[in-house]
């Protein structure tokens, strides 16, 4: 059997370029792709075409996520049975990049000559659908070409680590910059003040494409494949059928479900509110303030608060999820009530800010420990521990509740009609957009980002309460019989 040499420190780098590079991509489509669409092109139309486009929207992004459940197989399908000189994963890797490259600057780059709604929504679904099928012919290779250049253990796992930090890194980059520099680039541009964010976001897009395909073609210089590896795909038949088997993982995948969209719903909405709501002729400011300080606090929980509530404080992966969940509430509750009371300084945002961001840190990590505790959980109960289709099945439902997410925002947004504001200062070069939304229009919006969510996050403790039965002694007492029944296996 030949042995893969060891990792060298450019290996690591480029591979961990390419997360950075990949994710910046993701989280520039996931975030402000509906703002884009609804809010920067349909300000061009009035109400009714607005609220066609928002509806649309919704619809688009939830359909392309249930879409992805069946290209995400058969694009892993295709890439097994990849046999080229560079490899199995190398040449989709490129091939990917490059395509979804271009479709991601063609998406933030609507041509001026679409001016009626109907071609907005035509143009919106081609981009998306297509940016969607394009962004995995290069991520299903990305992340199962890891068994082909490096060997198991510590190094496939430090590896892994290493990439999911880095692509934590590219989202928190677009999370924290992205208004702020499509603003600046807007203004470079000479755009009037209307027009800002619509050159802003083309030359922004433009830009992080630029840095996609240059990680990614590092990442396929200095990785060293072998196309021999064998690669495992999973069905979305194999997915199903195990939820059905596994009540355990059902139960989580539930739960995900549920979480994810509370938590999704706050985050496609959070900048309609500090748009029209917080408003301000800078509010890009404070929104990119507030998101700095809620990236820092997702990765400050996962870091130091984890750790301290698990090994210093000896509590439960349970327990810590009950306080997880219990904190999102009470963020959500104080938002609500600053919100009624009234609030005009960004800091005081960072109260709410703290609990949500924080809980939800935390909540990565505990669900996809919990979904990793049903293997062995399978495993006793119908003889197969299903450890692919698991954590295949993670990806999808975090994919579906983001669209589920999507399409509840576009509805608030539909319904709310939420409209730029008059007021302009210094010339026509910065607009007060809140100046024209009503207080009815304003709460309206504040419901959707707290109640609906508050209720979303109390069914998910009533069902995880009711269904899951994986507690820190069971699965303790689930792995001991596990290597007792291996060890009988091999004897």
């Amino acid at each position: 059997m030949e042995t893969k040499p060891k990792l060298s420190l450019m290996s690591k780098i480029s591979y961990g370029l390419g997360a950075v590079g990949k994710d910046m991509v993701y989280m520039l489509s996931a975030s402000y792709v509906l703002y884009y669409f609804q809010d920067v092109l349909g300000s061009r139309f009035g109400a009714s075409g607005r609220a066609a486009i928002t509806v649309a929207m919704g619809i688009i992004l939830l359909v392309a996520r249930i879409f992805d459940a069946f290209n995400d197989p058969l694009m892993g399908v295709i890439v097994a049975k990849t046999k080229t000189r560079w490899g199995k994963f190398r040449p989709w890797l490129l091939i990917g990049t490059l395509t979804n490259a271009v479709i991601l600057f063609l998406m933030f780059a609507c041509p001026p000559s679409i001016d009626k709604p109907g071609g907005i929504i035509a143009y919106a679904a081609v981009t998306y659908i297509l940016w969607g099928m394009t962004y995995t012919m290069m991520d299903i290779p990305y992340w199962s070409m890891i068994p082909a250049f490096t060997e198991g253990g510590k190094e496939r796992e430090g590896l892994t680590t290493l990439a999911r930090s880095c692509a934590g890194v590219g989202s928190a980059i677009i999370t924290i910059i992205t208004i702020k520099a499509v603003h600046a680039l807007g203004t470079a541009r000479g755009a009037a003040a209307s027009d800002v964010e619509l050159v802003g976001f083309k030359w922004f897009a433009l830009g992080v494409a630029i840095v996609f395909v240059v990680f990614t073609v590092l990442c396929c210089i200095f990785i060293k494949e072998k196309s021999t590896v064998e690669m495992k795909t999973v069905s979305v038949k194999e997915m199903f059928r195990a939820l059905v088997k596994n009540d355990q993982a059902m139960t989580v995948v539930i739960a995900i479900v549920l979480i994810n969209t509370a938590i999704y719903i706050t985050s496609n909405l959070v900048i309609y509110f500090f748009k029209y709501d917080f408003g301000g002729t800078e509010w890009f400011n404070s929104y990119t303030l507030f998101n700095i300080f809620g990236g820092a606090m997702q990765i400050l929980s996962m870091m130091i608060l984890y750790p301290l509530l698990r090994n210093a404080a000896k509590l439960k992966n349970t327990t810590i999820f009950y306080i997880c969940l219990a904190m999102s509430i009470i963020g959500y509750a104080v938002l609500l009530l600053l919100a009624v009371v009234g609030m005009g300084n960004v800091f005081v945002l960072f109260i709410p800010g703290f609990f949500i961001f924080a809980a939800s840190g935390l909540l990565n990590i505990l669900t996809t420990v919990f979904l990793a505790n049903t293997v062995d959980y399978g495993l006793l109960k119908n003889g197969t521990s299903d450890e692919s289709v698991v954590f295949s099945m993670q990806t999808f439902v975090v994919k579906l509740a983001s669209g589920i997410a999507a399409f509840a925002a576009s509805i608030c947004l539909a319904v709310a009609h939420l409209q730029s504001g008059t007021e302009v200062s210094e010339a026509d070069k910065a607009i007060d957009f809140s100046a024209g939304v009503s207080t009815a229009q304003k709460m309206g919006l504040r419901l959707t980002m707290t109640i609906i969510p508050i209720i979303g996050l109390i069914i998910a403790i009533l069902w995880f309460r009711k269904r899951f039965i994986l507690t820190d002694e069971k699965v303790l007492e689930i792995s001991e019989q596990v290597k007792d029944m291996k060890a009988n296996i091999e004897d």
